[in-house]
């Protein structure tokens, strides 16, 4: 029952915030929201991992990844909720925005949050998309919240982008039910039902289906070349929002697409959804390695790093074995130290009023807290020893010279020049001579507590 709690909690919270005009209110029910999301995904993933074949009326269910999945969506959704509160309150008192908006945010962020728990916990293929397009609905808002023009722009671009893409995906759904088309009707298709007549999947069926899987999903996970949207959208979205489009739903993507590749491997084996996913992997490390070097805008660099870490844990689960454990923990790692550096991005934002990196300079005298804390998630997630995600990356990149050297060997290439590129803007935003305009002044424990969180 602790699913059901989770999702009315989070649903009545987006009603109630609705109806609400008091802004604490609406920010004290969203914080216990997230908590009480967070608390019962815990629960249950205890339970999971206890041994337990966790259910919920035949509509949903928890398997080891996707109780992974959604411990990682539920501690995104509580700090970012609980870095929200404060971060929109000071845009509040820079006449950013108006309570109105701030409503809105929190309307649209528990639904978020909603419908990407929906997501990875629905036992049927089609209500799983059904959720995951509610996502882009409901980010789709939250992307254009600041009104420019460029907003806007980047909201459109990531609406058709993502629908299309998911288009796609739906027919590969589809294609899918072709091995059970005689159950249609009689019962519900859950992904167990599909696995276990899988069999009966005409090869070249599964095998089309797949790749129009792959595309439609790997659009939300940001593969390469179905990245486009994601250096536009994280540029210009609120620095939580990017922060869970970064890390959670990139992970709920890749949990639906795992469900795929289980009932494609029963079909065809799994060297074909093996290469697919290690050719999509490296497409995505190789790309954003040369956009680091030219990216003017320091969320655009989050957004690359993004893309390059959804090609190396591609690659992990592509090559399988101690790599498919490896990318298993690199989504927990990857999760956190993106968090990590999105609210470090608003706090940077807050303060220097610029998201271009030509026109932050001096961080460590203007802020230093925020960027000591921004400063290790960037160690962090280019993979300096001893943060966890230079342990995942070996155990990759090991299986990887075992199995592929020399497409092994180009990622390692372009895993290192897209740390160089990383490093050296951030080094040119830590020192020099701050601007004039830019105030010298304590600050928010409030705005530094969620990514210290993270961090630990």
């Amino acid at each position: 029952m602790e699913l059901l709690y989770i999702f009315v909690v989070l649903f009545l919270t987006a009603f109630a915030s609705i109806l609400l005009r008091t802004r604490v209110l609406i920010e004290a029910l969203s914080l216990v929201a997230s908590l009480v999301a967070f608390l019962g995904s815990l629960l249950v993933a205890y339970k999971v991992s206890a041994g337990v074949q966790y259910s919920l009326y035949g509509v949903f269910s928890v398997d080891s990844l996707s109780a992974i999945v959604m411990l990682i969506v539920s501690f995104l959704g509580f700090i970012t909720i609980m870095y929200s509160i404060p971060y929109l309150r000071q845009e509040s008192a820079d006449h950013i925005i108006g309570d109105k908006r701030a409503k809105q945010y929190f309307v649209l962020t528990n639904l978020f949050i909603l419908a990407m728990l929906l997501a990875t916990t629905a036992n049927n293929p089609i209500f799983a998309w059904i959720s995951i397009e509610a996502t882009t609905l409901s980010t789709a808002f939250l992307i254009s919240y600041y009104n420019k023009p460029s907003a806007m722009e980047a909201a459109w671009k990531y609406l058709i982008i993502n629908s299309t893409g998911l288009l796609l995906g739906f027919f590969g759904t589809l294609l899918y039910f072709t091995s059970v088309s005689s159950l249609i009707g009689s019962e519900s298709i859950s992904w167990n039902l599909l696995k276990d007549h899988a069999m009966h999947l005409d090869p070249v069926v599964a095998k089309i289906a797949f790749i129009f899987v792959l595309i439609g999903y790997g659009v939300k996970i940001g593969f390469v070349p179905m990245h486009t949207w994601k250096p536009d959208v994280y540029s210009k979205t609120p620095a939580p929002v990017g922060a869970l489009l970064s890390s959670a739903l990139l992970s709920v993507g890749f949990v639906i697409l795992l469900k795929f590749k289980a009932v494609t491997d029963i079909a065809v084996g799994k060297e074909f959804t093996g290469q697919l996913l290690i050719v999509f992997g490296l497409l995505s490390i190789a790309i954003p390695a040369f956009f680091m070097f030219v990216a003017k805008n320091y969320k655009r660099l989050l957004a690359y790093s993004s893309i390059e870490h959804a090609g190396v844990i591609a690659l992990g689960f592509g090559l399988g074995g101690i790599a498919a454990f490896a990318a298993a923990l690199h989504l927990i790692y990857h999760a956190c130290v993106k968090s990590v550096l999105f609210l470090s991005a608003g706090n940077i934002l807050l303060r220097y009023h610029s998201s271009k990196i030509e026109n932050i300079r001096g961080m460590l005298t203007a802020i230093p807290k925020t960027s000591i804390l921004f400063l290790l998630g960037v160690l962090a997630v280019i993979g300096i020893p001893p943060f966890g995600i230079f342990l995942t990356k070996v155990y990759i990149l090991t299986a990887g010279m075992v199995a592929h050297p020399i497409i092994t060997g180009f990622a390692i290439l372009f895993v290192t020049i897209l740390a160089i590129g990383f490093f050296r803007s951030v080094s040119l935003m830590m020192f020099g001579e701050k601007p004039v305009y830019v105030k010298t002044e304590p600050e928010s424990i409030w705005l530094l507590i969620p990514p210290f969180i993270a961090i630990a």
